[in-house]
């Protein structure tokens, strides 16, 4: 059974670039290993569908950092704006959130799906679920792609396989395998956008305390050899993050944590890394210290949980006094000078011990996956092999939350499926 195109992997890239391939004439094939297709998409964004971020094409590209400069082409093929286009056309309407995040107004990933297999329906593209690949050869010309049910040969393909994360979705990295067989450089992959943990009672014991702006900073616990304690001083900064803070009953979550979370996993020893929070961080140390000072001398009967609240959620207020050895119901009278500023520095740099993450299992992306130095980014075609294409998180490119990651796996695999 020959095919001109055939696409590996249902998900977000798979069935875009399978849509487009057969929009432009091309008799395509789109094998999933899944019963059903866009597994993934169905979870993503608490199952709302975070599609992409209120920006420009600069925006997602600075997004990315130093990767980014890989994505002007397939930008220029698709970019944001033209993705909120694409699922009108398809009757899903789209709103923007606070943090420039766009979602289906519905609030319901299952539209984003619905719409996407309504547009590969209409393309003609043939879909063959319940259907793993086995193996892949490129020969004489072609590819043969072996299933259970069957061998099949095409001039070209598109792998969209995903990278490892949320394996439970089938993204368990099968196509990392068949990249590295055909002679691709795998970047090692590792989890992104996962939760963090830590083995700080404290923090744990706040499990469903949301704080929606906090200040991050990642830095080594301990000194370097030969140099001095960093302890209790702001040390080398590996990453540094900005955005809303979820406490959970393993450590921490919500955007900022999840953001951090690709320097930690990149580390070769998570468990002597600190996370600095400021938990305030549109203040000054100072000017908060002279805020409670009066604060204090004008409620001085007042518990000083109750005086810090007004800054932050009381079950934090009273877990950093538990922490710094004060009692929860300290009067504010009772506060010496010293203790203040303490407090002030509990609020402004918190340090919170990290243990690790969540790993691929919760993770919402892969970092790594095959090296963009050997995929042609005007195209997505390998350099390697000749009409081999690759798009989506399957590639070494994951960016920060906020919908820069199904972005890049759109615009990828738009390019892929203009250029078989």
């Amino acid at each position: 059974m020959r095919w001109d195109v055939i696409v590996v992997g249902a998900g977000a890239a798979g069935l875009l670039a399978a849509t487009r391939a057969a929009e432009r004439g091309r008799r395509t094939l789109l094998l999933e290993k899944n019963r059903k297709p866009g597994a993934k998409i169905l979870m993503s964004g608490g199952t709302r569908c975070n599609l992409t971020h209120q920006t420009d094409e600069r925006g997602i590209v600075t997004a990315f950092g130093h990767a980014g400069r890989f994505l002007h082409s397939a930008l220029a093929a698709l970019s944001p704006q033209d993705v909120v286009q694409l699922f009108a056309a398809e009757g899903v309407a789209t709103k923007v959130e606070e943090t420039g995040k766009i979602f289906p107004a519905s609030d319901r990933a299952i539209d984003v799906l619905d719409a996407l297999l309504r547009r590969l329906r209409r393309s003609d593209c043939s879909l063959a679920l319940d259907e793993p690949l086995h193996t892949i050869r490129a020969a004489a010309g072609a590819f043969e792609l072996v299933t259970p049910q069957r061998t099949l040969e095409a001039d070209k393909v598109i792998l969209t396989t995903g990278g490892q994360s949320y394996p439970g979705c089938g993204t368990t990295g099968d196509g990392y395998a068949w990249c590295a067989a055909l002679g691709h450089t795998i970047v090692q992959p590792r989890p992104a956008l996962t939760p963090v943990t830590t083995n700080a009672d404290w923090v744990r014991a706040l499990r469903g305390v949301t704080i929606p702006d906090v200040a991050m900073r990642l830095v080594p616990d301990e000194p370097a050899a030969g140099q001095p304690s960093r302890r209790g001083k702001k040390g080398r900064c590996l990453d540094q993050r900005r955005g809303s803070l979820l406490f959970t009953h393993f450590g921490l979550s919500g955007p900022v944590a999840l953001d951090i979370s690709r320097a930690i996993t990149g580390h070769d020893a998570p468990h002597r890394l600190v996370l600095e929070c400021d938990f305030l961080p549109t203040g000054a140390g100072p000017a908060l210290d002279e805020q409670l000072a009066g604060a204090c001398a004008a409620d001085g009967k007042k518990q000083l949980a109750g005086i810090l609240a007004r800054h932050v959620p009381r079950r934090l207020a009273e877990a950093i006094l538990v922490e710094r050895g004060l009692p929860a119901d300290l009067k504010a009278a009772e506060v010496s000078k010293r203790q203040r500023r303490e407090l002030v520095a509990a609020l402004k740099e918190n340090r919170i011990a990290v243990s690790g993450t969540r790993g691929f299992r919760k993770a919402e992306v892969t970092a790594g996956g095959v090296s963009l130095r050997e995929i042609d980014s005007r195209t997505m075609q390998s350099k390697l092999v000749p009409n081999l294409f690759l798009a989506g998180e399957l590639i070494d490119l994951d960016g920060p939350i906020g919908g820069y990651n199904f972005q890049a796996a759109f615009s990828t695999a738009w390019l892929a499926g203009e250029h078989v």
